[in-house]
């Protein structure tokens, strides 16, 4: 039997007209995986028409553009990249394609595509992405490689987390080694950081609040997101910016997102397991990397009990 990188690689080469989504509030490892997709498949059939929509990330804008979604996509094949849900899926509507196929590497939630490529023990869905062009007839750019480096350097923090294997590694080498990669200069691009951003930063390491069991959590209003000019998800992104805080467990940013009217929550953790509490608050994620979304500051209230018992409970 084909193995599933093949049977991708046989949809991908039936369809003249590929549409490439991702999850809302987009990451640089969905940015990554969805848009360096779109450069390897142009790289390989120059002639296939090839889109990657969803909402833009002005933080973000350097890995790529993005495209308006086709009016009609009842004939086309939809890739949908780093999104273990369906209502996670940005702009694009699965059953409004002739096939779809998902590219993932979350916990399984729900099947909504035809074809699923799911491995919770990848460290992102660049790293997936890179499985695939390796175990097919894809071709790799260089600037599709630049894309997936960004995406898998970033969910991995340089490497750092539990979740980055032997073959993270074997993967990124034979990236460097076969398109001649120039790391130093993306990491730059991915670390660099306007000076409103570093003050706004110095102002949720003075004011984070630590329950009795360990528990990290700061609450950022609107008023507070307009003081500093920055949005939501500058402030998710941040999230990563308290690990190795001795006597801190797991850890959270909830923000005010003004766009979808709702609150955003980044929870990390260096053991307690947190995304089967994420999951009962219109969230999910990894064991120790999860995101909600909740209704407001009464719900984060209700949300950091449950944190904080996950921490006691990890103590104990």
């Amino acid at each position: 039997m084909n193995s599933i990188y093949q049977k991708i690689y046989k949809q991908i080469k039936k369809y003249d007209d590929i549409v490439i989504a991702r999850h809302v509030g987009p990451d640089p490892d969905a940015l990554g995986s969805s848009i360096g997709l779109k450069e390897i498949i142009k790289n390989t059939f120059p002639k296939k028409n090839v889109y990657v929509v969803g909402c833009p990330a002005s933080r973000f804008k350097y890995i790529g553009d993005l495209d308006k979604l086709p009016e009609d996509t009842s004939k086309m094949l939809l890739i949908v990249t780093d999104t273990p849900d369906k209502g996670r899926v940005d702009t694009a509507i699965p059953n409004e394609f002739a096939y779809s196929i998902k590219i993932d590497h979350h916990p399984f939630v729900e099947k909504y595509c035809s074809l699923e490529l799911i491995d919770e023990t990848a460290s992102s869905a660049s790293q997936l992405i890179l499985e695939l062009v390796f175990n097919t007839k894809l071709n790799l750019t260089l600037e599709a490689a630049e894309k997936l480096f960004v995406g898998l350097i970033s969910d991995t923090d340089r490497f750092l987390f539990s979740y980055t294997t032997p073959k993270t590694f074997n993967l990124v080498s034979k990236l460097i080694e076969e398109t001649n990669l120039d790391f130093t200069k993306l990491y730059t691009k991915l670390y660099l950081r306007p000076l409103k951003e570093v003050r706004f930063k110095g102002y949720l390491q003075d004011n984070l609040c630590v329950t009795e069991h360990g528990f990290g959590y700061i609450k950022i209003d609107e008023e507070l997101l307009e003081k500093y000019n920055v949005d939501a998800a500058t402030a998710g992104n941040m999230v990563n910016d308290f690990n190795y805080i001795e006597g801190v467990e797991a850890w959270a940013v909830f923000s005010y997102d003004k766009n979808n009217g709702n609150i955003r929550g980044s929870i990390r953790s260096r053991g307690p397991i947190i995304n089967e509490v994420a999951s009962r608050y219109n969230g999910g994620g990894h064991k120790f990397a999860s995101g909600v979304r909740l209704k407001n500051f009464e719900e984060v209230d209700k949300i950091i009990i449950d944190l904080d018992k996950v921490c006691e409970e990890y103590l104990k």
